[in-house]
């Protein structure tokens, strides 16, 4: 995917974005999240969770299912 990203003299620039999903299983989510944000290639530009309410013994709360984490990578 391509987005244009602004001028340089004269000509425009395109970035190249790569979104992937990450599955959070809890108990080894924090390990395995740092692994996979240290074994990407590119630039981390966003990480977005994907949370939805749910009842708790203490009442309302939330849970967080997956995050979307969009990296900017390099022109080849």
């Amino acid at each position: 995917m391509g987005i244009e990203s602004g001028l340089l003299g004269g000509e425009r620039l395109k970035a190249r974005y790569r979104v992937h999903r990450f599955d959070v299983v809890m108990g080894t989510a924090q390990v395995r999240f740092e692994q996979f944000l240290n074994s990407l290639e590119g630039e981390v530009v966003s990480v977005i969770p994907s949370v939805s309410p749910s009842w708790t013994f203490a009442g309302m709360g939330a849970r967080t299912y997956y995050f979307w984490v969009i990296e900017k990578v390099d022109q080849p």
